[in-house]
């Protein structure tokens, strides 16, 4: 067999290029070189069936840690007892209300450059006192 691509001897260890341009040491009786990112890409063109498109997750309509409420009742009227269904209380109680979360209020570049400033000032105002007091002692 012929050598299809190019290769280079460095320290006494053989190296050969594969086809996106990676080169990968290789013995002293090899042709040709396929790197691991290539062979991953092979394969997954030759088995489509091993990386179909899962289907997405489907919400409950519950709330984000909905099981670990010590009592929450969907609207459905299903009882849940820290995550444990409750069938013999179901439709004895009203619907959770669920209260949205509380957005974080962003501050903004002037915010903080302000709250900076006025940290900066405090500091220096008791740095000064403590000085003009040493001062009145002397």
């Amino acid at each position: 067999m012929k050598q299809t691509q190019p290769d280079y001897i460095e320290k006494g260890v053989r190296y050969m290029m594969c086809n996106c341009g990676t080169y990968i040491s290789v013995g002293e009786t090899a042709v040709n070189v396929v790197c691991g990112t290539c062979t991953n890409i092979r394969m997954m063109s030759k088995f489509p069936e091993l990386h179909e498109d899962k289907p997405k997750r489907k919400t409950s309509g519950r709330p984000s840690g909905w099981h670990f409420m010590n009592e929450y009742v969907d609207v459905d009227g299903n009882v849940f007892h820290k995550g444990k269904e409750q069938p013999d209380l179901k439709g004895t109680l009203p619907p959770t209300k669920i209260k949205p979360k509380k957005k974080a209020k962003r501050r903004t570049k002037e915010e903080i450059l302000l709250a900076r400033h006025e940290k900066k000032k405090k500091v220096l105002k008791k740095a000064k006192k403590r000085l003009n007091d040493k001062i009145k002692r002397q």
